[in-house]
């Protein structure tokens, strides 16, 4: 049995476009040349060359005379189902396309950190519509190379706002927290300062994250050192050692394991990450694209607040 992707690979190798498998089909259905001609508004000669120019591409012949009609060939009676098939093929390229080309889109790639896809991509997701375009979703980096990252990805979700060439909206300011157990002395206190903090036995996500980059620099710039540190490569990680008593957790995370937040402060300013969307300029659905990070800043604003200038005011 002749396979689908031989005859696809035969067409696309012949260089022939869709109206070729089209005027066979079309023969093969009304059974004459001329009856076909009449239905394709052509003349008889016309086709009949170009179904012979198909016979001669694909190196079959796909048909044979009986009487005044015509009859298909074993060949042509295998290879007009596939014909069909890549007609459909072609016809949902085509409408693919032109919804392309109008700026619609049929799917969504999501870049973002482990972090942010497991506490703000993933319910973003969760309430998506059948409308919507189809999600995916990939981790990537904390400080992803976006020049080179998105062509693979339509919306990034990273900490840096948007280079040269792409279009951004900043979604959120999110704090950094510690994180305490119920039992810890500070429980009750909203906030901790910076200063205070370095002074706890602490629990580090690696430098690889936004959170961790921020305390460092703010610990430097108190010309102070760490006490105890316990490094994971995870925020839930953290949290859970946190939850087990090895000290208070430092991260941006939604909180778990029963932990109470606090905010670091440093001179009257909470500590906080901005997370940012970023998109190409020219990308195709550039229009939607702004319309999903709108949503899904509008996501970020009712999940932790208005932590953005004039967002949720």
């Amino acid at each position: 049995m002749l396979s689908n992707a031989y005859f696809f690979d035969e067409v696309c190798s012949a260089g022939m476009d869709s109206r070729l498998l089209r005027y066979f089909v079309t023969v093969a259905d009304e059974g004459t040349v001329s009856h076909a001609a009449e239905r394709l508004h052509m003349t008889q000669p016309a086709l009949s060359r170009q179904v012979k120019q198909l016979e001669k591409a694909i190196g079959l012949r796909l048909f044979q005379r009986a009487g005044a009609r015509l009859r298909l060939t074993n060949a042509g009676a295998e290879f007009l189902g596939e014909a069909r098939d890549l007609l459909r093929r072609f016809d949902q390229a085509e409408r693919l396309a032109a919804r392309l080309s109008a700026g619609h889109l049929t799917s969504v790639s999501f870049g973002a950190p482990s972090t942010t896809l497991v506490d703000i991509v993933a319910p973003f997701i969760a309430g998506f519509e059948p409308h919507d375009p189809e999600p995916s979703v990939t981790s990537i980096e904390i400080d992803p190379d976006l020049p080179d990252l998105m062509p693979r990805i339509d919306i990034a979700i990273t900490t840096q706002p948007p280079p040269p060439g792409f279009s951004g909206l900043t979604l959120a300011r999110l704090p950094v927290w510690a994180y305490v157990r119920e039992d810890h002395p500070r429980t009750g206190a909203a906030s901790i300062e910076a200063v205070d903090l370095v002074e706890e036995d602490l629990v580090l996500p690696t430098p690889d994250f936004a959170a961790r980059r921020l305390l460092d620099h703010t610990v430097r710039g108190l010309g102070r050192h760490y006490g105890t540190v316990v490094e994971t490569f995870n925020g839930e990680i953290a949290q859970a050692l946190a939850a087990a008593g090895r000290g208070v957790a430092v991260v941006t995370d939604d909180a778990r394991f029963g932990l109470r937040p606090q905010r670091i402060i440093d001179e009257g300013r909470c500590l906080e990450v901005s997370l940012h969307a970023v998109w190409a300029r020219d990308h195709h659905a550039r229009a939607v694209l702004e319309t999903m990070a709108l949503r899904l800043q509008d996501f970020c604003r009712e999940r932790y607040g208005p932590t953005v200038d004039g967002v949720g005011a």
